[in-house]
């Protein structure tokens, strides 16, 4: 018997299968507890097997060593967590980079290549082996960024791929509508997780890793196409959006810059 994320009491369905990759720490480890408190059957992903096990800690968890980067391995998790637990009900891609990058510095290439393969086709690696067994009703949830909305100086990989994260779901989601599947695209504002501990500026609107996974949650419930959380980000993701180029320019041409360095 499983319990109501929203509300804590007995739903009398069956529990939840939930895969969640980036489960090691921040909000991908925040999700997992989220649905794991509410009795579902949890398969965890990362690159740190460490982490993974702390977050599964007396949960029902299996726990998965594999890099949204590395096709292969996402295949071969999936594979097992579709034989030991079921298809799942929910997908959750929750693995991410983020570092500050500059085009002129040689060194940042691979840097810009890591940051797209993690935050693009990591989701791709992370849906694709599950797709062909999803049941109607079942959801893909996708984690973007407010920081996709318009490009971020310094930050040209992070917001560069997390526009393509949200036009990928986007099309997805067409595809896939005439199954039944739902896609869920979550754009987050700033998350206190160890990727924004290292921001040199005021973050405004800033959340718990808990309270975010708890929004994510109730997107996935509702099976809301694309959303900004917290709705106060929302609101500003709108401004900037709108805001002519010169005025952009202008304001957030000299914002300051997440600090540079290879992926952890």
């Amino acid at each position: 018997m499983s319990v109501s994320p929203r509300t804590g009491e007995p739903s009398g369905r069956p529990p939840l299968k939930v895969f969640v990759t980036g489960a090691s720490s921040g909000l991908g480890a925040a999700l997992a507890r989220h649905y794991g408190a509410a009795g579902a059957r949890l398969g965890l992903a990362g690159r740190r097997l460490e982490g993974l096990r702390a977050t599964g800690a007396g949960l029902d968890a299996h726990v998965y060593s594999a890099d949204v980067r590395d096709a292969a391995a996402m295949q071969a998790a999936a594979a097992s967590f579709l034989s030991s637990v079921g298809t799942p009900d929910i997908v959750i891609a929750a693995a991410g980079i983020s570092v500050g990058t500059l085009t002129e510095e040689a060194g940042d290439a691979p840097v810009f290549r890591a940051v797209m393969d993690a935050n693009v086709l990591g989701l791709v690696h992370t849906f694709q082996p599950f797709i062909a067994a999803l049941q109607p009703g079942s959801v893909l949830c996708g984690i973007s960024s407010v920081a996709g909305v318009r490009g971020l100086p310094g930050g040209g990989a992070y917001s560069a791929s997390k526009a393509a994260a949200t036009v990928y779901l986007e099309a997805l989601r067409l595809e896939l509508k005439a199954r039944g599947i739902a896609v869920v695209t979550v754009a987050p504002g700033y998350i206190d997780t160890p990727m924004t501990r290292v921001n040199p500026y005021a973050m405004p609107f800033k959340m718990s890793a808990a309270t975010a996974a708890s929004k994510v949650a109730r997107c996935i419930e509702t099976r809301r196409a694309y959303t900004v959380i917290p709705w106060q980000m929302a609101w500003a993701a709108r401004l900037l959006k709108w805001l002519p180029i010169p005025v952009y320019d202008s304001v957030f041409g000299k914002a300051p810059r997440k600090p540079r360095g290879l992926p952890t």
